[in-house]
């Protein structure tokens, strides 16, 4: 493979990490550029070392001045799969204890209220054209309104492409999402129809767009070109932004999303065992417990459902569970 050329003595144990990875159906694009940079830095200062060693890592997870505590994790873990996996064939590599490393600071999920989407989707429908991106004004209230009608992360609206999107049944395709999974995701009948007079202007008159929200280059519409109308939208709609870290995040629709889901299911008597195992498989969670975290949120947030939710979550929820972005 073109991509797997890597110049120090680990090659050949950085090859078989990656081709073993990709065989158990992960991308691993990520990890080959994250290695690629290790590879750099093995052959240069350690040009003749033969296995991971503790030197190595201690130059190695030294944190960049404006890396975040996650990246920098993320750098370390790729190197210790690799020692891992070294060691699984019976050589003495190091691995580097990760649970060591500064954790980011756990972000709190802001949860729009009724009243303010009211107002974010008003001023969303009110954008206007743009000449440097001519379908702004059309993709915006389209764009925004997946993420919150049906809970998609942004990267998963930005790769839909027009293939992706079945008009005529009203279901996305979501492709190789988080953890390289692939879901379908219905969408409900108003936001089909929107959907619809969306595609007629944008991909009418014979159209050849890849992707389902294109960027004036036949690309996707780029993820800062989404951010910056986000907090342009958020402004007008007199929502308050903390900054970075502190939110509103786009994300966050997702957040609020899944919430609001939950506490209709509360509300309207259903069985949340079974419609919680629903939403955990529509939102793309890998885990039970990531679709759990919202259970505790929606109880701490709604005092009007607590006592119906109660003994579902004390008996099926518990404490932990982390949030799965």
């Amino acid at each position: 493979m073109k991509d797997l050329v890597f110049h120090s003595k680990l090659s050949p144990y950085m090859v078989g990490l990656v081709e073993q990875k990709r065989a158990l159906g992960c991308k691993y694009e990520e990890q080959v550029r994250i290695m690629k940079h290790f590879d750099a830095l093995c052959a240069e200062k350690f040009p003749d070392e033969c296995t991971v060693t503790q030197n190595m890592l201690n130059i190695w997870a030294i944190k960049a001045p404006t890396e975040s505590p996650g990246t920098l994790r993320t750098r370390v873990t790729v190197v210790s799969h690799l020692a891992q996996y070294m060691t699984a064939l019976g050589i003495d590599a190091y691995i580097y204890p990760t649970n060591e490393l500064p954790k980011e600071s756990k972000y709190i999920p802001y949860i729009f209220s009724k009243d303010e989407l009211v107002r974010f989707f008003r001023q969303v429908d009110c954008c206007h054209f743009s000449a440097e991106v001519p379908d702004r004004h059309l993709i915006m209230p389209v764009l925004f309104r997946l993420l919150y009608c049906c809970g998609l992360r942004l990267g998963e609206a930005l790769r839909l492409e027009v293939r992706d999107v079945d008009l005529d049944q009203g279901v996305l395709l979501i492709r190789e999402s988080k953890n390289d999974n692939d879901r379908y995701v219905p969408m409900s009948f108003e936001l089909t129809e929107i959907c619809r007079e969306y595609a007629s202007k944008v991909h009418g008159n014979e159209a050849a767009h890849k992707y389902f929200f294109p960027a004036p280059d036949e690309g996707m519409i780029s993820s800062m070109n989404i951010y910056s109308n986000f907090h342009s939208f958020l402004y007008k709609a007199g929502i308050s932004y903390g900054g970075k870290g502190k939110g509103p995040r786009i994300y966050d629709f997702r957040h609020t999303f899944a919430v609001h889901c939950l506490r209709r299911i509360v509300l309207s008597g259903k069985d949340i065992s079974v419609y919680h195992q629903a939403l955990k498989t529509y939102m793309g969670h890998s885990f039970f417990k990531y679709t759990a975290y919202y259970l505790r949120l929606t109880n701490d947030m709604f005092p009007d459902i607590r006592q119906k939710m109660e003994a579902y979550y004390q008996l099926n929820i518990g404490g932990g569970g982390d949030l799965d972005e």
